[in-house]
Order: structure tokens, then C-alpha cells, then sequence
């Protein structure tokens, strides 16, 4: 069974899946899972967001393969975005980075704490 055919047998009910079996080596793990976050959209946003990485994110060509305009597949690109997590990318840095940086002359002190009260 592919990820497609469980997401339409739960029909978006959540689930966890509680055995995990390595195909080849006869290793089988259980307990707990949650299924990745991808594996977690509907079988229609699964099938997008695969077509959007195959054509490397050009919208135009979202635009072609689906019939639609750029407004529509922006709107389900950020109905999308939204149930999602995002690794952070440019965390905040944290209290001795910036301290360093103080000593070493890069940043004022005013600096210094306007970086520590922006940290969440």
C-alpha cells in the first residue's frame, strides 16, 4: 500500500502507525510514529506539491500541468504553506553569541540588548 492509498483509506482522519519494518533486512521497529508531514496532506495536495518540486517551483508551469491561473495556485501554495512546519532558518542567536560579539568589539551595547530582547 502506497501513502496515497492510506491517506484515501482515512480520508484525513489522523492516524498513527505503530510498526515500522526495514523492506530487505527483516528489522522491524514498533511503537509510536507520526507520519511525516508531507505524508499527512490530502492525496490532491500530496500530487501539487510533488508537481511543484518537479517543475523546480516555476508557477508558470503549475499554471500549465493543473489548467489554473497564477492567483489560484498561489492560494493553494500558501493554503499549503500554512499547514505545514518550517525549520527555522535564521534563528536568533543565542545570549553568549551575542555576548561574544560585544567583547570582540562587533556590535555596541545598545546593539547587544536589542538582539536579546528580540530572542523569543
Amino acid at each position: 500500500m502506497d501513502w496515497q492509498e492510506l491517506t484515501n483509506l482515512t480520508r484525513g482522519q489522523p492516524f498513527v502507525v505503530e510498526r515500522v519494518r526495514l523492506e530487505g533486512s527483516g528489522v522491524a521497529i514498533e511503537g509510536e510514529f507520526e507520519l511525516p508531514q508531507l505524508a499527512q496532506l490530502n492525496v490532491e495536495d500530496q500530487v501539487f506539491v510533488t508537481a511543484f518540486v518537479r517543475c523546480h517551483g516555476s508557477i508558470k508551469e503549475m499554471e500549465r500541468i493543473f489548467g489554473v491561473s497564477y492567483p489560484t495556485i498561489k492560494a493553494r501554495l500558501k493554503r499549503i504553506t500554512q499547514m505545514l512546519d518550517f525549520v527555522e532558518t535564521d534563528p536568533a542567536p543565542s545570549q553568549a553569541d551575542v555576548v561574544d560579539r560585544l567583547r570582540r568589539g562587533e556590535i555596541t551595547a545598545q546593539q547587544a540588548l536589542s538582539e536579546l530582547d528580540g530572542r523569543t
